[in-house]
């Protein structure tokens, strides 16, 4: 239990400090242009997922979110006992990967997000977002192909960035580290309980859909 909790802390640091530390690079370079902050801050975040959860992958699941976490304890791959442990790991590197950030770019260790992304189109955003990355893993798991995972989970990811109007969080212990950082990966405070509620809901919902839509038939029944 102590190494995948270690495992879920690191991979979950390292994930913030790509999502947060490449929004500073890009924001940087970009000249102003949102676009091109944003194509950078994408890519950067889909690769570092491909690798984090190869990496992580064989000692916790890799789950660097809350509502994965939970998804995998209500379909029974994980004990509930150990959620709490999972969640508290997560939660605990997503604010070590945003210090990470900071102290790379020379930036206060934490600052309050002023970035406003509060209002109905938002949450249905994080919803639909958290919904789909549920039904990715789900979907490669029914299928007995883990080893695709890592690379359908950063591929949806980097398509949700853009196809969300939130850039797709999906991840509730993002969504609160990210509250500590004033740069345009950041969520204002205020904001922050209405993505995780909208998250959650997402996650519920698709692990009944899949757990219905992929249920193992026997050949008899056929």
């Amino acid at each position: 239990m102590a190494r995948r909790a270690a495992a879920e802390l690191i991979g979950t640091a390292f994930l913030l400090a790509a999502i947060v530390g490449s929004g500073i690079m890009a924001e940087q370079l970009a000249g102003g242009n949102i676009a091109i902050a944003l194509l950078a801050n994408t890519i950067a975040t889909g690769a570092a997922l491909v690798a984090l959860i190869y990496t992580f992958g064989p000692v916790s699941g890799a789950h660097l979110n809350p509502a994965v976490t939970l998804n995998q304890a209500w379909c029974g791959a994980l004990a509930w006992r150990e959620v709490p442990v999972y969640a508290a790991a997560q939660i605990a590197g997503a604010f070590a990967g945003v210090a990470a950030a900071h102290t790379m770019f020379g930036r206060t260790l934490f600052f309050i997000s002023g970035h406003a992304r509060g209002g109905g189109a938002q949450m249905w955003s994080e919803f639909v977002a958290t919904f789909g990355l549920i039904a990715v893993i789900h979907g490669c798991a029914a299928r007995r192909a883990p080893e695709a995972i890592p690379f359908a989970v950063g591929a949806y990811i980097t398509s949700a960035y853009w196809f969300t109007a939130s850039t797709s969080f999906a991840n509730p212990a993002v969504t609160v580290a990210r509250a500590v950082t004033g740069t345009f990966t950041g969520i204002r405070p205020a904001d922050v309980p209405g993505f995780i509620a909208a998250q959650l809901a997402g996650a519920a919902a698709a692990t009944l859909v899949l757990r219905w839509l992929l249920v193992e038939r026997d050949p008899a029944d056929e």
